[in-house]
């Protein structure tokens, strides 16, 4: 029947469901559609606010906010709710951690609270406006993510939250003698941890020099990139510490710490990572630092389990520095490789690849620097991989096709014995040569092109 309400025939209960999954701002919009929905979003067991949603300004905005919350949580005070998602970043509310505990109290399984980003300066120090979170956080025993911004945590003394599975703590400061390692031990279930490191002062001078993670649960580990070329640490000598023999993925897209210590990685499957060893943005690390190569290698050493790798052009530079005074180790168990080379550190290759003797898949993306002056390209070296067990080649990045391009694919075409696959991906730049072009120029430069499969194709 044409413009039949099907929706409003549903069970209330099963409209509030639906109404969940929007933003409050979108649920609020239904209380005009009939004489039903006028508090049916009242009766969502969860909130999703902004302070976007508020076009407030000084006081007003601050009261109409709390306002609203407190009508949302009074309307049925003793129905259990499921998210409680506020981001109010734009200034400080006084008394929001008491809403916070309420919604806690209530049974939520998901909190999402983004704090305030606000600061006030004395003596020409600029100090966050901090919002600490209610002490009930710490023994929920319903929540099962938890999602932290710019808060900050006391130590509650007890620390039990049974069910909670997924964290993410982005530059959430400690005070006293709260730390990670607390929190974290308190989370016998915790499967992943996203970790973002303030880079500014924390709330105490003597905060712990050491980052601890260890958890026997923990399955993933996550540091984002977060800063870019802002990522300058004004707190130095941080290091993170990483004991979870149950890790099986880690990446680390950016230098939060100045050192990285690893321990117990038993069942790591995959690393990614975007590091130079040094946390601020243009500084890499010291090769004549014996400390820092000690380090570097004590930590390339405990992901040597590591199964899958992807490394970017950062990492690629900063290891070529380091082979020069240490030795990277053997990875016996990696068998698919992603790596950014740039193409004046391609002589480094092959003692590269001699780090992975049971390499698979290789996943080569160069990237070219044809305005530098570079030696001409001589891959001579041919690691074991390379020769007994590498099967599927891919690189990545190309744009032209001389000389320098020639050499590279010849290098896999004419020393991979078991090679299967090989694939050529050029950027669409514009092309200066076609497929066939390609496909011709590969046929002369070996017969092995003749029995391993080789795919030219656009990126």
């Amino acid at each position: 029947m044409p413009g039949f309400d099907r929706i409003s025939e549903l069970p209330e209960s099963l409209i509030t469901q639906i109404l969940l999954c929007l933003p409050t701002k979108d649920s609020v919009k239904t209380s005009v559609l009939s004489t039903r929905w006028k508090n049916l979003w009242l009766n969502v067991p969860g909130l999703d606010l902004t302070c976007s949603d508020f076009p407030f300004e000084d006081e007003e905005y601050e009261q109409v906010f709390i306002n609203f919350i407190d009508r949302f949580l009074e309307f049925n005070p003793e129905s259990r709710l499921q998210t409680f998602e506020v981001d109010y970043k734009r200034r400080e509310i006084r008394g929001f951690k008491d809403r916070i505990g309420t919604a806690i109290n209530r049974g939520i399984r998901l909190l999402d609270a983004v704090s305030s980003t606000m600061y006030w300066e004395e003596e020409c120090i600029m100090y966050p406006y901090l919002e600490f979170m209610p002490l009930n956080l710490f023994t929920s025993k319903t929540l099962v993510t938890l999602k932290l911004r710019d808060s900050a945590l006391n130590d509650p003394g007890l620390v039990s939250m049974p069910c909670l599975k997924f964290m993410i703590l982005r530059e959430v400061r400690w005070s006293g003698t709260m730390s990670l390692e607390k929190l974290v031990s308190g989370c016998p279930v915790l499967e992943e941890l996203t970790l973002v490191r303030t880079l500014i002062c924390d709330i105490d001078d003597d905060e712990l020099a050491v980052t601890r993670v260890r958890s026997r649960s923990l399955k993933t580990f996550y540091v984002p990139l977060a800063y870019g070329v802002g990522c300058r640490s004004r707190v130095p000598d941080k290091v993170l510490e990483i004991d979870a023999p149950g890790l099986e993925n880690m990446t680390l897209k950016e230098d939060h710490f100045d050192g990285i210590v690893v321990k117990n990685l038993t069942s790591l499957f995959m690393i990614e990572l975007n590091i130079k060893f040094a946390v601020d943005y243009c500084r890499s690390f010291d090769p004549e630092d014996l400390s820092k190569r000690n380090e570097i290698g004590d930590f390339l050493t405990g992901i040597s389990r590591a199964r899958h790798m992807i490394i970017s052009q950062k990492t690629v530079k900063a290891l070529e520095s380091y082979s020069k005074v240490g030795s990277i180790p053997k990875f016996n168990n990696l068998s698919h490789l992603k790596a950014v080379f740039p193409s004046p550190l391609l002589p480094f290759l092959p003692a590269f690849l001699e780090s992975f003797p049971n390499l698979k898949n290789l996943i080569l993306k160069i990237a070219f620097a044809k305005d530098d002056e570079t030696e001409e390209l001589n891959l001579i070296n041919v690691p074991r991989c390379i020769v007994s067990t590498l099967e599927c080649v891919e690189i990545k990045g190309l744009f032209e096709w001389e000389e320098e391009e020639m050499k590279i694919a010849r290098y896999f075409l004419e020393n991979a014995a078991v090679l299967k696959k090989l694939t050529m991906s050029f950027i669409d730049y514009p092309r200066y040569a076609s497929n066939s072009d390609v496909y011709e120029d590969l046929d002369k430069l070996t017969k092995r092109s003749q029995q391993c499969r080789i795919i030219v194709d656009d990126e």
